[in-house]
């Protein structure tokens, strides 16, 4: 059980507090709920172009890391589909550091256009190396669209294309500042030897002035049900033939969510699991298998990707894995298999909670999700889950029709 105090500010800054002696490190998560599913369309990228215009100085912090360096302090920032994740671990006497830093840029930043010119040059050579230049890199660039017509889940993180981060005006980004970058907006978690009131104290001392904002309301358009098997084929220079899949998934407080999470365990998590053992370890049909789930707060996507063994045809893969997947649909699983997988998922939650920092990033999450008590209900979540339930699931899940299939083959040489 992850003890906690919360409350919120004025400013509608909500502010969650866990006490854990045993580190000499505090860590301070601050999350905005704000992601990729927020932005325009026409203007995609910016929520993560945004998470390096954070580390580009504040109104009268000009400089971010250097007095965190000096404090003994290391910080880092993520940006998904559903929000976006600043954090700093520092010293306990040192901690106001955090609060001082962290406060201007929520107050405003010191936003330039020669400033928003480096960073767009940062994202778009970060583009290219990690979506254009590398084996498979733009899956997701061709698998999203292909699966969600009118969710903005439809693009990865980086963005639809470059020529949205190129044309980003400096008026485009501020105001996406304000409309998103808001005490109202954010939950901060402080996770250390420290006590609620003194968290209380710093937290209306360097945040309490920041005015509420109008933020976006965030209406997004539901995705259809996906009612026809989707099927697109890539030639690439890629070292062998690849498959790649994706599942219209439930959402992440759906009651299907630990059932489908545990699916993708039972197929693909480790070395014993069965998509590995039958199919590049028994059979060889594939170099490397996986099944993953995106875990998006709306409803995500249930994937399924693997390298095939020269000399195999596309049609074989395709045929084992759906073998494989129609099993779990028609076959109940058996309880042993299932409590395996059960106890591994509770063994990493447990060891989440060892990291001070885990510990904040959780807590935010899922205070994000509604109430940050349901952290300490996940176990039993995944505990719940039946050998039936699963096998409901899955015939939801694996329906031909809710498939969208990506295929690479590799660039013949004239």
């Amino acid at each position: 059980m992850l003890k906690f105090d919360k409350f919120t500010l004025p400013n509608g800054l909500k502010v969650i507090v866990h006490k854990d002696a045993t580190t000499p490190l505090v860590a301070f998560n601050l999350l905005y709920d704000v992601g990729a599913r927020d932005e325009n369309p026409e203007k995609t990228g910016f929520a993560h172009l945004f998470e390096h215009l954070m580390f580009e100085g504040s109104k009268n912090i000009p400089d971010y890391d250097t007095p965190l360096q000096k404090a003994g302090g290391e910080n880092n920032a993520f940006t998904n589909n559903n929000f976006t994740n600043y954090y700093i671990t520092i010293p306990k006497d040192n901690l106001e550091t955090a609060f001082w830093l962290e406060s201007d840029r929520m107050l405003e930043l010191a936003l330039t256009q020669e400033k928003l010119e480096v960073q767009k040059k940062v994202v778009i050579e970060e583009f290219k190396q990690r979506y254009l230049n590398q084996p498979y890199g733009d899956w997701n660039l061709l698998l999203r669209p292909m699966a969600y017509k009118v969710h903005p889940c439809m693009w990865p993180t980086i963005g639809k294309e470059i020529s949205h981060i190129e044309n980003a005006q400096l008026s485009d980004v501020k105001e996406f500042f304000f409309k998103h970058y808001a005490p109202n907006n954010a939950i901060l978690t402080v996770a250390g030897n420290v006590s609620t009131e003194e968290i209380k104290q710093l937290t209306e001392k360097w945040f309490g002035d920041i005015p509420k904002r109008e933020t976006a309301e965030r209406n997004l358009p539901a995705e259809p049900e996906q009612t026809e098997y989707r099927f697109a084929k890539v030639e690439r220079n890629v070292p062998v033939d690849a498959i790649f899949m994706a599942f219209h998934m439930c959402d992440r407080l759906s009651n299907d969510y630990y059932a489908t999470d545990l699916i993708s365990d039972i197929l693909s998590n480790g070395k014993s699991a069965r998509l590995n053992q039958r199919l590049v370890k028994e059979k060889k049909l594939f170099s490397k298998i996986n099944a993953y789930i995106t875990g998006d707060i709306d409803p995500g996507l249930f994937i399924v990707t693997g390298n095939i063994n020269s000399g195999i045809s596309f049609e074989q893969a395709q045929n084992a894995i759906r073998i494989e997947l129609n099993e779990i649909m028609n076959t109940l699983v058996d309880a042993e298999e299932l409590i395996k997988v059960q106890n591994k998922v509770e063994a990493n939650l447990v060891y989440s909670e060892i990291n001070v920092l885990n510990k904040a990033m959780n807590l935010a999450y899922f205070e994000l999700l509604g109430d940050a008590n349901l952290i300490n209900k996940e176990a039993d979540g995944y505990q719940k889950v039946t050998p039936e339930q699963i096998n409901t699931v899955a015939k939801k899940l694996f329906k031909h029709e809710n498939c969208s299939e990506l295929h690479y083959t590799k660039l013949v040489e004239s």
